[in-house]
């Protein structure tokens, strides 16, 4: 049985390589809030999504220049990192040109490709056509090299909340392998591999409306991507486009989106074909867990 974990410890639940679970959480009279996987008089499901919600559709997004008699389809991509797409049509009415088959390219970081000339087949009536249009980032082609990550933060020693496969939130494929270390808001937080800056979000507040809260993404050079989540507001000191190195200072962490409490969320990413994995990796060296009272580990 799980017994109740008080939030103001700042535990959370260690890795387990089990399925989600449902948690309730209670406040009880002294406003202490506590989390159970059994529901009480008054207590509410948790609903923890931990995913990464990125917007990126001001950034990539198609692009038809109407011409006489004609559409020219362009997939423009404003991102500092290549970008995975496809795009097909639906519902033709007077088309001509269409691809019969899903175009599938990858578009380089900061730039913009026409995809596809749609003309006319009785002209002077007009086009008629649905757009089907997928992305995600990073190239599908590269390969994952062996590395060792330094430790992203300075100070500590911090220890691991929950690991890969975490029964309470790492169960996503975007979120599989990531890493939870919990820390003191304000600790500083540092590049643990070398890239470029491909997204950030600096002003989500407490819950705010992202669950990843503020973050940073760092496209390293063999196509991975280092995630570092949760940060807190308006501490991002790095920019889109800007290349960072291993030591690099990007933020402070923070317990911003929907966090368990303060913590980095740390967690490496690549496309594997219109669509991001987390993938395995480990640290040079080694992080300890914290107990795992729901299983009675002391």
């Amino acid at each position: 049985m799980l017994v109740p974990l008080l939030f103001a410890c700042g535990l959370v639940l260690a890795a387990t390589p089990a399925l989600a679970m449902t948690i309730y959480k209670s406040t009880d009279a002294n406003g202490v809030v506590s989390y159970s996987d059994r529901p009480s008089k008054g207590s509410q499901v948790f609903v923890f999504r931990d995913r990464m919600v990125e917007r990126l559709e001001r950034q990539v997004f198609l692009d038809i220049q109407k011409q006489k008699g004609a559409d020219a389809v362009y997939v423009r991509n404003d991102l500092y990192a290549p970008v995975e797409i496809e795009l097909s049509f639906a519902g033709l009415r007077n088309v001509s040109g269409a691809p019969s088959r899903p175009i599938r390219r990858v578009l380089p970081a900061r730039s913009n490709l026409r995809l596809a000339l749609l003309t006319a087949t009785r002209p002077g009536r007009p086009l008629a056509y649905t757009p089907r249009f997928e992305y995600s980032l990073g190239d599908p082609a590269g390969a994952a090299q062996a590395y060792q990550y330094p430790l992203p933060w300075r100070g500590g020693p911090f220890r691991l909340s929950q690991g890969a496969n975490g029964q309470y939130s790492h169960y996503g494929p975007k979120n599989r392998y990531a890493m939870d270390i919990a820390m003191p808001e304000g600790t500083p937080i540092i590049a643990a591999r070398g890239g470029v800056v491909v997204k950030t979000e600096n002003e989500q507040t407490g819950r705010g409306t992202d669950p990843s809260g503020n973050f940073v993404r760092v496209l390293h050079d063999d196509g991975t991507m280092g995630v570092y989540l949760h940060l807190q507001k308006g501490s991002v000191s790095v920019r889109e486009g800007q290349r960072v190195m291993v030591g690099t200072p990007l933020a402070l962490s923070g317990n911003t989106g929907n966090s368990s409490g303060p913590h980095l969320h740390f967690v490496v990413q690549r496309n594997t074909g219109l669509g991001l994995v987390s993938i395995p990796y480990q640290f040079n060296q080694p992080v300890g867990e914290l107990p795992n009272f729901a299983l009675g580990k002391q």
